[in-house]
């Protein structure tokens, strides 16, 4: 006998057969069993889903011996006919090749007539999207009301092709595509019905290739079988499809994990040699970051379609959220280069080592972007040591971490002309704020609040009619879950400076409220000089200025809406007032150099106890998050470098007693704001634009001044 092939051989003849499309089943047998049947069907879906073969299958429930079921009896005379593809009452039409109207009638003129041995007369029309619009007219009366004996089978992969005409005067299924998963486990059953060794790698190989046709994947495996003599490896598989191996793809990635250039060129020159599509690869990176991203957040919701799972999630625990970003969209952007690159190899390996170059730090001054995590997980915990996440830089050029004095310019300034400098604002009493003059500023835009050095401070004083600089604030994150507005103030604490210092803050994350919009300035852009000579009215007697007549005002009156009562925020202390260790924490904190998510984890936190070298803090649980065993290092890694000697911290998830710097900020910003507000509300001109103009006041747009 000659050989059949799998497709061929393993064709499901029976319902119980099927693999997957539980959906369209379930419908059919349920109409089979209740002898609910339509007398048109449309299956849908991509080759080698199935379409065929449930019509098969169907025919043979509506024709077999025994009755109309949904369990043919697959021994009868007419089920044998059926599988064997010769039963007379079953016609089977190529619209591919029989488009012409003419074929449609002549097919038609054959439906009035009773089967010849079967219950209906089965038209089971393949590809029927190929029609002509002259042969859909023809069939449209007959589709609507056929004889009794009559049933209609359509498939087509194409069915936006159809008339709307013919859609409506059918019962439509639309077939899914196979997952991989499901496609390995049926070729795992005929692999091994078929004594055929195999590798599982191999499996999956080849459920990946099939793209969702079952039929596809049957034939692959074919082609592998002869291909491996018998055997299907995954070696051979790989080299027969010439797919890149997945293994090299993780290898490039450790490579970038580690920092190591060298491992890193050695990958490339493993990838080389097999002659890669190298915006493949690329592509293939991406798959994998975008993987590891969603391990990170949610790691139930990663699937095994690659048969990867587990290296996906090792690598989630290994790799931190903000580089899985960082490397993602380094990837986009190289995809789009690389084609502008002088060959397709050194452009990959210079979008690998663009990665390698700025890759994300801990000091470097760039806001994060942090991976919002329903809780903590072990997909998003960092149990071995990075080589890159923990170097800390000695030049704080990131917002959040504490300034050197003036006269210390940090080298990294100079190198990142986009961070702001943070050097330590002049002392400000006071007094000197409280009888400043406040005026009314816009919403500051920038994420990085600077600090005026004495040289800028001096240069804005002179450009300014009045020495009034801008006291940017910014909505830190932890302000979405704390119960009251808070600021970190994060400035070194000193015995001249008082509560209207300028606070600096955290850097806000790419995930931050509407509220504070970030845009990277440099400090010249940073430091806003309000010019009021546009604001002040012209010199002379203000009656000979503005005259207006009695109906003028009372027009004005009428216009104008009506003054609303200002309502001043509550703003209640979060904790206590810190005292003794507590305190000794808001000194410290900001001279520990700290950013991004680590910064925002300590400015929560209140020390509650030091015993020797063993600090223990207390971490607000609104912000526990945030917090795994990489922040809990990088914190510690900190405190090391500051004391000299080494720590061991202890971070208990506890709500503190006593204020955290946070908090503190968030009172002191509070009571700066109350100023501003009611210097605004007894300003002499401003009440006297109230009074003259029917002018009103925008509480959301009144921001406290420094000089």
């Amino acid at each position: 006998m000659s050989y059949q092939v799998l497709a061929r051989k393993w064709r499901p003849r029976s319902f119980r057969e099927m693999v997957g499309q539980t959906h369209v089943l379930k419908a059919l047998i349920n109409a089979l069993d209740n002898q609910r049947l339509h007398h048109a069907y449309l299956f849908t879906g991509t080759r080698g889903v199935g379409k065929t073969t449930i019509a098969r299958i169907l025919a043979k429930c509506l024709n077999c011996e025994t009755g109309i079921s949904s369990t043919p009896c697959g021994q009868c005379s007419v089920c044998r006919e059926i599988d064997e593809g010769r039963f007379v009452d079953l016609i089977e039409v190529d619209a591919a090749s029989r488009t012409k109207v003419e074929d449609t009638r002549e097919l038609l003129d054959n439906v009035q007539y009773a089967p010849s041995r079967g219950r209906y007369k089965v038209y089971l029309i393949d590809e029927v999207h190929m029609l002509s619009t002259h042969s859909f007219n023809a069939l449209l009366k007959t589709l609507e009301e056929p004889p009794p004996h009559v049933k209609f089978l359509l498939a087509t992969t194409d069915p936006q092709k159809l008339p709307v005409t013919i859609l409506s005067r059918c019962l439509q299924f639309s077939l899914k595509n196979m997952p991989p998963e499901r496609v390995v486990e049926h070729l795992s059953h005929v692999l091994g019905a078929e004594n055929v060794p195999f590798e599982e790698d191999a499996l999956w190989l080849l459920g990946r290739a099939a793209d969702g046709s079952m039929r596809d994947a049957m034939s692959l495996t074919d082609q592998a079988i002869a291909f491996g003599d018998g055997k299907v490896l995954a070696a051979d598989v790989r080299a027969m499809l010439g797919t890149l191996d997945h293994g090299q793809v993780y290898g490039v990635l450790h490579a970038l994990l580690q920092g190591d250039a060298r491992a890193l060129l050695e990958a490339v020159r493993q990838l080389a040699e097999q002659g890669p599509d190298w915006n493949g690869v690329l592509s293939e990176m991406l798959n994998v970051l975008h993987r590891v991203a969603i391990a990170q957040v949610l790691p139930d919701a990663v699937d095994n379609g690659q048969g990867d799972r587990d290296r996906v999630l090792a690598l989630a625990q290994a790799l931190p959220g903000e580089d899985v970003q960082f490397y993602y969209q380094m990837g986009l952007i190289g995809r789009r280069d690389l084609p502008l690159a002088p060959d397709p190899r050194s452009g990959f390996e210079m979008v690998l080592l663009r990665m390698l170059a700025f890759r994300p730090a801990d000091a470097d001054g760039v806001p994060r972007t942090i991976l919002k995590d329903p809780g903590i997980s072990q997909a998003t915990t960092d149990p071995k040591e990075n080589p890159v996440a923990g170097v800390v830089l000695s030049a704080p050029v990131s917002v959040g971490a504490s300034a050197p004095p003036a006269d210390v310019v940090p080298p990294a300034v100079s190198r990142e002309p986009a961070a702001a400098l943070m050097v330590e604002a002049p002392a400000i009493s006071a007094q000197s704020v409280a009888t400043a003059p406040v005026a009314v500023v816009a919403e500051p835009t920038v994420a990085d609040e600077p600090v005026a050095t004495p040289q800028y401070q001096h240069k804005a004083e002179e450009l300014a009619p009045e020495p009034v600089a801008q006291a940017e604030v910014i909505d830190l994150p932890w302000e979405v879950s704390a119960p009251v507005e808070t600021v970190v103030d994060l400035a070194p604490a000193e015995p001249e400076v008082a509560v209207e210092t300028l606070a600096v803050a955290e850097p806000i994350p790419a995930t931050q409220p509407e509220s504070a919009p970030v845009v990277s300035q440099s400090l010249p852009e940073a430091v806003v000089v309000q010019d009021d000579a546009d604001d002040e009215p012209p010199p002379g007697d203000y009656d000979d200025y503005y005259e207006a007549d009695a109906e003028s005002i009372a027009l004005l009156d009428e216009l104008t809406p009506t003054v609303e009562a200002i309502v001043e925020p509550q703003v209640e202390p979060a904790a206590a007032p810190a005292t003794g260790l507590a305190a000794e924490w808001l000194d410290l904190f900001p001279r520990l150099g700290l950013s991004g998510m680590t910064g925002n984890i300590g400015a929560n936190c209140t020390l509650v106890a030091v015993e020797g070298d063993v600090w223990r803090l207390h971490l607000d649980p609104a912000q526990s998050a945030l917090f795994n065993s990489n922040q809990q290092r990088r914190l510690n890694d900190a405190l090391d470098q500051y004391h000299g000697r080494n720590l061991t911290l202890e971070v208990e998830v506890r709500r503190p007693e006593q204020e955290t710097p946070a908090q503190a900020a968030a009172r002191k910003r509070a009571a700066r704001q109350r100023q501003a507000e009611e210097a605004i509300a007894s300003d002499p001109l401003v009440l006297k634009m109230i009074e003259l103009f029917g002018a009103s006041v925008r509480a959301d747009t009144i921001e406290p001044l420094e000089r």
